[in-house]
C-alpha cells in the first residue's frame, strides 16, 4: 500500500445533450466535481459526482476544507475505513445530498486508484458477477416531448437492440395513459416500457394512476411519491400489479433497508453519487440481492455499468449520455447491450485537456 500524497479537485459545468424536463423540474445543468488522489508511488485516480443545476460549489468546498486535508498521509488501499472515517468528520451534515455527493467524488477516485494499481478494472475488483448489462434509453422519454417524438426515439432504440425505454409521466391522467398506450402499441409487447413520475404524486393519486398505467403494461413506476414516504409506497405497492421503482433519491443504505424489510418497493434504483460512491453502492445492491430485488441504478451510466456488472442482481443501465465533451471515447454498447470496460480502473477515458478547458473558473484546488 502507499499513503496518499496529494488530492486535486475541480468542476465542470455540463450542459444537458437534449432538453429534459419531468413532473417537477427542468435539468438545466450537471455540476461535475472531479477529484484526482495520488499516492506515494506516482499512481492516481479520478472520481467524480454530479448535481442537476445546484449545489456544486457547497460540494467543492465541502471537500476542500474538511475532507480533502483528512485524506493526507492515509492508506488508499484502506478505502472502506476511510469512508466510514469521513462520514463520522462530516456526521453533522449527514445524511444529506452534499456531504453524499462530496463523498461519492472521492470514494469513486479510490477505488479507481485500487483498480489502477491492481491493473484490473473496478467490475472485476467489485465481484465480477457478469459480462454485460440491459440498456433502456430516457432520453428521449421527456415530459415536454410529443407522442410522435417518444414514438419516434422509442423505436430507434428498439432497432438499436435496446431493451426498454422510460417515458416521463405527470401530465392529467388521460394524458399520461393516452401517451402510454400509444407508445405500447407503436412498439409492441415484449419490449420494456418504463415509468417515471419524479416524486409528483399523492398516495391517493398514485394508486388511481397506476390502475389506468397497467393497461400499456408498465415496467415499474419510479419515484411515484415523496421519497421519504415509505408508508406510501407501502399502500402503492399492496395496490397495484406494477413494481415499484425507488432509490435515486435516497442518501443512506438504512433508508434502502427500510424500503426492503417493509417490501415497499420491488426495483432498487441506488445512485452511486448520491448514496456516498461505491463502497455503500455495493453494500445497498448486495442487501437488495438478499430480498430477490433487482438493481437498475439512476443516471452516470459511464460509472454504473462497471457497477452493474460486479453484482448478480442488476438488470439494466440507464441510458443517458453525458461525458462524452469530457472523454476520448464513450461507454461500449453492442445490440442493446451495455459492456465494462477491460481497462485497469473505472473504465472512463478523461480528456483532461478538455476537462482543463471547461472547468469552472475558481473551483479547481490542490491539497498536499
Amino acid at each position: 500500500m502507499a499513503k496518499i500524497v496529494r488530492v486535486e479537485g475541480l468542476m465542470v459545468d455540463l450542459k444537458p445533450k437534449v432538453k429534459r424536463v419531468d413532473a417537477i423540474q427542468s435539468f438545466v445543468s450537471q455540476e461535475t466535481p472531479i477529484i484526482r488522489i495520488t499516492d506515494a508511488d506516482g499512481a492516481v485516480g479520478t472520481g467524480y459526482s454530479y448535481t442537476i443545476g445546484t449545489g456544486g460549489p457547497a460540494i467543492m468546498s465541502l471537500i476542500e476544507k474538511t475532507l480533502a486535508p483528512a485524506l493526507i498521509g492515509r492508506e488508499a488501499g484502506m478505502i472502506e475505513q476511510i469512508w466510514r472515517d469521513l462520514l463520522f468528520l462530516t456526521h453533522a451534515t449527514s445524511v444529506g445530498a452534499i456531504t453524499s455527493l462530496a463523498l461519492a467524488a472521492i470514494d469513486t477516485a479510490l477505488w479507481d486508484l485500487k483498480a489502477r494499481k491492481a491493473d484490473l478494472p473496478v467490475h472485476i475488483l467489485a465481484g465480477g458477477a457478469q459480462e454485460k448489462i440491459r440498456l433502456y434509453t430516457t432520453e428521449g422519454g421527456w415530459l415536454h416531448l410529443p407522442v410522435e417524438s417518444i414514438i419516434e426515439d422509442t423505436l430507434r432504440a428498439k432497432a438499436n437492440g435496446f431493451g426498454g425505454a422510460k417515458m416521463k409521466v405527470g401530465r392529467p391522467i388521460h394524458e399520461d395513459v393516452a401517451r402510454l398506450n400509444a407508445v405500447r402499441e407503436a412498439v409492441g409487447p415484449g419490449f420494456e416500457l418504463f415509468t417515471d413520475a419524479n416524486q409528483a404524486f399523492s398516495v391517493d393519486e398514485a394508486i388511481r394512476r397506476a390502475r389506468h398505467y397497467e393497461a400499456a403494461d408498465i415496467g415499474w413506476l419510479e419515484e411515484p411519491l415523496t421519497a421519504d414516504d415509505v408508508d406510501g409506497h407501502i399502500r402503492l405497492s399492496e395496490s397495484t400489479s406494477i413494481p415499484i421503482a425507488v432509490g435515486e433519491s435516497l442518501y443512506s443504505s438504512l433508508h434502502f433497508r427500510d424500503y426492503l424489510q417493509r417490501r415497499a418497493c420491488s426495483v432498487v434504483q441506488v445512485d452511486v453519487a448520491r448514496i456516498g460512491g461505491i463502497t455503500p453502492w455495493l453494500k445497498v445492491a448486495h442487501l437488495a440481492e438478499t430480498f430477490n430485488v433487482v438493481v437498475c441504478p439512476h443516471f452516470l451510466m459511464e460509472l454504473h455499468v462497471a457497477l452493474c456488472a460486479a453484482v448478480p442482481n442488476a438488470r439494466w443501465v440507464e441510458y443517458i449520455p453525458q461525458l462524452d465533451s469530457l472523454t476520448t471515447k464513450g461507454m461500449t454498447i453492442a445490440d442493446g447491450y451495455a459492456i465494462p470496460s477491460a481497462e485497469a480502473g473505472l473504465g472512463i477515458a478523461w480528456d483532461f485537456d478538455a476537462i482543463g478547458r471547461q472547468t469552472v473558473e475558481g473551483s479547481n484546488f490542490q491539497t498536499t
